[in-house]
């Protein structure tokens, strides 16, 4: 059996896509780390799976997995490479799509140039929305001052659909991003563990952006991570609120606007890569992995 695929990015932030609104297929984890091998797979940060809707009011479901197998509730950058591909795959026509994700419902519209906004929700704060469990350390403000291998850290916390800590440092260039990003990542103080954030403000309207992503590492972009620090910065009073900030990836730059309240909304491009196809069954054997273990998905 043989699954088409899909590989795209969005901002250097990359991923395969599999539609299971046509084709079936097990799923396992073992299955997802050896797809997202650079060398025996495919390679990617995230798989995006396109599955039909499980209630009428709407489109699709929409199911992410990072590099490590793990499934996650939220992907900036995939949902909008999402709405493209369904699109290029004649799935749907809509301009507007309503997707049903793990952390509730998101709509993508596209528009005539290719580019697809997305309202990403409203942002929480409450430690018990990330989750985060603060009873030992020191709060300053809306921050919190985390113990990490010694050293004394400011972070701030969101959740975008899954949880940020968000960092504001004078230059991400020179920024600890590994050894940080990976110590807090796993912090016990995230029994979820965390997406690291490192922020400089340029000024009211223009970030420059790098994220760990948990389960991932550094990527070149990430959309959840650009929506968390541009509503933590518009909440300090770093940014300014209700107009379109520029938050600049390695990857390139999206447009995030958030006004407390309402939803933050994250425009940005989507880019093709290629077209292919994959046996599971000869991967699996080639790799020595079962694909029907008691954690198996079937789709």
């Amino acid at each position: 059996m043989l699954i088409e695929f899909t590989k795209m990015h969005g901002l250097g932030n990359d991923f395969m896509v599999i539609d299971l609104v046509t084709q079936r297929m097990n799923l396992t984890t073992e299955l997802v780390r050896l797809l997202a091998d650079r060398n025996l797979g495919v390679g990617f940060d995230q798989l995006l799976l396109v599955e039909p809707p499980s209630r009428p009011d709407v489109d699709f479901k929409y199911r992410i997995f990072n590099a490590d197998g793990t499934e996650v509730s939220q992907c900036g950058n995939g949902a909008r490479c999402f709405a493209s591909f369904v699109h290029a795959r004649k799935l749907s026509f809509k301009q507007r799509l309503r997707m049903e994700t793990a952390s509730g419902i998101i709509t993508l519209t596209t528009d005539r140039y290719g580019w697809v906004q997305v309202d990403m929700g409203k942002p929480k704060f409450e430690p018990d929305e990330i989750p985060f469990a603060p009873s030992t350390i020191t709060k300053v403000g809306n921050s919190y001052r985390l113990n990490v291998d010694g050293t004394p850290v400011q972070l701030y916390i969101a959740n975008m659909g899954n949880p940020h800590a968000v960092i504001k440092v004078d230059d991400v260039l020179t920024a600890d991003v590994e050894r940080l990003g990976k110590a807090i990542e796993s912090h016990e103080a995230f029994p979820e563990r965390v997406n690291v954030g490192f922020v400089q403000v340029i000024n009211q309207r223009h970030i420059r952006l790098r994220v760990y992503e948990r389960g991932v590492g550094e990527t070149q972009a990430c959309g959840t991570g650009a929506c968390a620090a541009v509503a933590t910065g518009v909440r300090e009073g770093w940014l300014d609120e209700g107009v379109d900030v520029r938050a600049q990836l390695f990857g390139g730059s999206l447009a995030i606007r958030w006004q407390d309240g309402y939803s933050v909304m994250m425009t940005g491009p989507t880019s093709f890569v290629y077209e292919g196809v994959f046996s599971p069954d000869g991967l699996a054997a080639q790799a020595g992995i079962n694909l029907t273990p008691d954690e198996a998905d079937d789709y």
